[in-house]
């Protein structure tokens, strides 16, 4: 019943050590089915090397395991609360990848310093603050999912345009489309965020990229008028 996205999500877990956005088992993917109203996701704990499609855990919006005998990540639901709410999302991606955390952990932004950023969105990527005491003491991981919303609402941004943030203190979040698209997001974050570092020790008082090349960058790939890549 569930194979389809039980395939994908392990597919795009795998690819997670792959790219180099995990060590051990710091990280996880999740994959959506909005006609049956559940996602599958990672089993806590459980090394990549010995994961199958079928240990992937099939759990509902509210956070509760519908299918499989594993434990689902400990980030189940931040990721069950995205899905919730933000109805475009079709995929997941979190890690506690190296320049994306200490980006995290520093509580800044990243910076659009280049092209490279400026290729996938406008703005720089978001970093939410650490979450209040009385949200960590309380439903930890599902409160991490509304302060990820929370600091979209209050930055007026767009969660199908900006498809990416860091969480104060804790680790970078992507998603997109699909699976595959949030893994996709969440490598350009970690290379992203490793230039934007060099940028600041290279020079630290480089400029920001320029609003010109910001929209020429954008648009040449996700405008009206696009013309990167294929048809």
């Amino acid at each position: 019943m569930y194979e389809s996205i039980k395939e994908e999500a392990f597919y795009c877990n795998m690819q997670l050590p792959k790219l180099g956005l995990v060590l051990f088992t710091f990280g996880n993917v999740s994959v959506v089915d909005r006609d049956k109203g559940v996602f599958a996701i990672k089993p806590s704990g459980v090394p990549y090397e010995e994961l199958t499609p079928e240990h992937m855990v099939i759990v509902d919006f509210e956070g509760n395991t519908v299918e499989g005998n594993l434990r689902p990540s400990s980030d189940t639901k931040t990721h069950a609360v995205l899905y919730k709410y933000w109805e475009d999302i079709g995929g997941i991606t979190h890690t506690h990848s190296t320049y994306g955390t200490a980006w995290a952990q520093s509580q800044r932004p990243i910076p659009i310093f280049g092209t490279t950023h400026a290729d996938h969105l406008t703005t720089d990527i978001p970093c939410a603050p650490p979450m209040s005491d009385e949200m960590i003491l309380g439903n930890y991981e599902y409160e991490t999912g509304f302060q990820i919303m929370n600091h979209f609402e209050q930055e007026k941004l767009d969660y199908r345009e900006v498809e990416m943030i860091l969480v104060g203190n804790h680790a970078p979040f992507a998603w997109g489309k699909t699976g595959a698209k949030s893994v996709y997001n969440s490598a350009v974050l970690e290379t992203v965020a490793q230039m934007a570092l060099l940028t600041e020790q290279i020079n630290p008082q480089a400029p920001r990229l320029k609003d010109a090349l910001i929209k020429k960058h954008y648009e040449r790939k996700h405008g009206g008028e696009a013309y990167y890549g294929q048809q």
